[in-house]
């Protein structure tokens, strides 16, 4: 089967189930996972399906997502995009700032692009914090319980740390991110963190890849409207007017 025509009875799937996984195509068409990926992401840029983790669905419709991937499952995922975000958000801290670290993929391949040793880190991630203190950077740590499969730090002790603080930026991951629904993740505990993180800092930016774009979590910690947008190759042309939306290229 040519690749126009197995683009097509992709996109005709997508149509009649209004959802695909890539998993079902290879099987159904008989093609490599990779084949089946390029011909989700050109049906993507062509507007005719949207792409989204592990198929295709029916464009403008939203996807839920009600379950946490582990921090390992997150490692594998739109490496270049989450490296090209880390690369540009770590450009923005400057000297003499007091950031607030999110836990999560993306932020991590912020912590790896950082180089301003003149300012004071603090996170709620076991992992972030040691990579910052392995790079010689001034870092504190939230209290409370560990999660261990983000390695994110909540509860009552994680609210208690942040009513100390007052940051001058931040930066977040979520799990998808609709102007509808705002930023969203699944766990109830640590979008209590995101949020109060936000309201005590100054500039907030939200770090995620575009296949995020149009998906939604269970719980909201933010407004569409409350922080910045630092995302890849935006292939949703409706995000690209808004001005807290920044698009970033390798």
């Amino acid at each position: 089967m040519l690749a126009q025509e197995r683009q097509d009875y992709i996109a005709q799937l997508v149509r009649e189930r209004g959802t695909v996984s890539a998993s079902f195509l290879v099987h159904e068409l008989k093609s490599s996972v990779s084949t089946i990926r390029r011909d989700i992401d050109e049906l993507d840029r062509e507007g005719r399906v949207s792409k989204v983790y592990g198929g295709a669905t029916a464009p403008g419709s939203l996807s839920y997502e009600t379950t946490e991937r582990t921090n390992d499952e997150k490692y594998s995922l739109n490496v270049e995009a989450k490296d090209a975000i880390g690369r540009y958000a770590a450009s923005l801290v400057e000297p003499g700032d007091f950031v607030y670290i999110d836990t999560g993929s993306t932020t991590e391949c912020l912590v790896n692009h950082l180089e301003q040793v003149d300012a004071t880190y603090v996170t709620n991630s076991t992992t972030t914090a040691q990579k910052l203190v392995r790079k010689g950077f001034r870092t504190l740590m939230l209290g409370g319980e560990l999660k261990g499969s983000t390695d994110a730090l909540f509860g009552p002790g994680a609210i208690a740390s942040l009513e100390l603080y007052h940051f001058t930026k931040g930066f977040w991951g979520c799990n998808g991110v609709t102007r509808a629904q705002g930023f969203t993740t699944p766990d109830v505990n640590e979008a209590q963190v995101k949020r109060l993180a936000m309201e005590r800092t100054g500039v907030r930016y939200v770090l995620c890849d575009a296949d995020k774009i149009g998906r939604v979590a269970p719980i909201t910690f933010a407004k569409f409207s409350f922080a910045v947008l630092v995302t890849y190759e935006l292939r949703n042309e409706q995000y690209k007017k808004f001005s807290n939306v920044v698009e970033v290229s390798a």
